[in-house]
């Protein structure tokens, strides 16, 4: 540099020397570094002297270069350069370098004049920060699928569970537990064959003071060394003592989720790790957000399952009763005429082929009704019988338990979908009981009309009727019932009656909409 300069060149150069910023001087033709300041010298690891003279493509990463391609043109046409561009330092480690250039002359040559700041800190922090968002979109997309998984089906699917766990927290094996009395009952455990072939294993509590422990205050417990003398992890290795040892082999840390449900614990997931010090305040905020909706699915399975027993068992007497008021009274009463029919035919022919009638028609009633019994144990039969048959069976059944004669008219073809059939099905049946328990009627019609895509029902009885008014009064449960079955698949009821003049009921049905 020239020594013999001016005070504003001098302040010039006192500014270049001193700016924190690195700044280059840089020949554009040659693409060669004129002048460094010290700050750029340092900021790529070289002494000034041996950074001057240097050439961008020494300094800039191979990545980067494309983008100077044009840099000499660019800003040679006016205007300011700006640009984040990776750099290669002396020891070939990276930086993240803000660049900011003009173009100007120096000595008659074409120069610019570049800021450099190096921003490796802020590029590296954003990527942390774009990371963890990918990391938190990832864990909630998981939380998702879960969810939905567990909201898709009251059946615990705990391999799956386990599966879709393993996307968040990383484990060497996992396992979700059922508590039944003191003992916990593995579901099932992912992650070490040994253990997945051993499922289901029981591990057995020592009392109420463990559960306690085990439910601590529905909060994970995290063990960072699973073989240091801290309590919780002494607590651990007593508790799987052993047959239960082998859950301990190879593990150093270990955590558990309680599953609980108002304080009550009732089962558990255990998650192990070979790493000491693995689990995380976030594994275990992640682990028990899915350990709560686990243990909801837990407590509804359960519920489910008790709904599904009392269904069956009140299905199973429904069936026993009507075994009974059916089928069981045709039967005895056909046996009471079989026992006096030799007898009563000796004295009165006449009388005894009256009676042989009535013993035909309590025999073909009593197959009719079993038929029917048959049918519902068989729900299929059901859905694939036409609904013109079964409304026949019904008719021959409900003759047969009551000597009303029943007259079925089909008009057209259609085939419904399963659910209207089978609510069209214990409806009709519904009606004939009530018609048998309180019409006193000696006749009843059923006619069947279907039409392209909707269907028609009337059932009518002769008998003493009723004044539809009172239907909104206590008592009429069984017609309550009719109409809530009803409108679960679109089908519109309609009752009509009028004491003396008997009832009849209307059924519409339409597949777009309520006719």
């Amino acid at each position: 540099m020239n020594t013999a300069i001016s005070k504003a060149d001098q302040l010039y150069w006192n500014i270049f020397e001193a700016a924190s910023d690195g700044v280059l001087i840089t020949n554009l033709e040659t693409g060669r570094v004129l002048f460094a300041n010290p700050a750029a010298a340092q900021m790529h690891g070289y002494v000034r002297e041996a950074f001057n003279g240097l050439s961008l493509e020494k300094i800039i990463h191979s990545k980067s270069l494309p983008f100077f391609t044009d840099y000499a043109r660019l800003i040679q046409q006016g205007g300011l350069f700006e640009l984040q561009a990776q750099h290669v330092r002396q020891d070939d480690s990276l930086l993240s370098v803000e660049w900011r250039s003009v173009a100007f002359k120096y000595k008659g040559c074409n120069c610019s004049l570049a800021l450099l700041r190096e921003v490796s800190k802020r590029v590296q922090a954003e990527l942390q920060r774009q990371h963890k968002v990918g990391v938190r979109a990832h864990e909630q997309i998981t939380l998702l699928e879960i969810s939905q998984t567990l909201a898709s089906t009251l059946e615990l699917q705990p391999v799956l569970i386990l599966n879709q766990l393993g996307l968040l927290i990383k484990y060497t094996y996992a396992g979700i537990f059922t508590l039944n009395n003191l003992t916990l009952v593995s579901l099932a455990v992912c992650g070490k064959a040994l253990l997945e072939k051993s499922v289901p294993f029981h591990i057995q509590l020592n009392g109420n003071e463990t559960l306690a422990v085990l439910l601590n205050g529905r909060r994970p417990i995290r063990i960072a060394d699973l073989w240091s003398n801290e309590p919780s992890a002494q607590f651990l290795r007593t508790l799987l003592e052993n047959d239960s040892a082998v859950l301990l082999e190879g593990i150093k840390s270990w955590m558990w989720v309680p599953l609980a449900v108002k304080n009550r614990i009732i089962g558990g997931i255990g998650m192990a790790h070979g790493k000491r010090h693995y689990f995380t305040p976030r594994h275990a905020d992640l682990a028990m957000t899915i350990a709560n909706q686990v243990a909801v699915t837990l407590v509804n399975t359960e519920l489910h399952e008790h709904a599904q027993a009392l269904a069956l068992l009140q299905e199973r007497q429904r069936l026993a009763q009507n075994l009974h008021d059916a089928v069981n009274q045709s039967l005895f009463s056909a046996g009471l005429i079989t026992e006096v029919l030799p007898r009563l035919w000796e004295r009165d022919p006449v009388e005894a082929r009256l009676s042989l009638e009535v013993l035909r028609r309590l025999t073909r009633g009593a197959q009719a009704e079993m038929r029917a019994l048959l049918a519902e144990l068989r729900p299929t039969t059901l859905i694939d019988t036409e609904l013109g048959d079964l409304l026949r069976l019904l008719g021959n059944a409900f003759t047969g338990r009551t000597n009303v004669p029943v007259d079925v008219k089909v008009s057209g073809k259609g085939n419904l979908p399963a659910e209207p059939q089978v609510a069209l099905y214990r409806i009709c049946q519904e009606v004939l009981n009530n018609i048998a328990k309180h019409a006193k009627a000696s006749r009843v019609e059923i006619d069947l009309r279907y039409a392209p895509g909707e269907l028609e029902l009337h059932i009518r009885d002769n008998g003493c009727g009723f004044c539809t008014s009172d239907l909104i009064l206590p008592g009429h449960y069984g017609l309550c019932m009719m109409r809530e079955r009803a409108e679960a698949v679109g089908i519109v009821l309609t009752i009509s009656s009028k004491p003396g003049q008997g009832t009849e009921i209307t059924i519409r049905w339409g597949e777009q909409e309520d006719l």
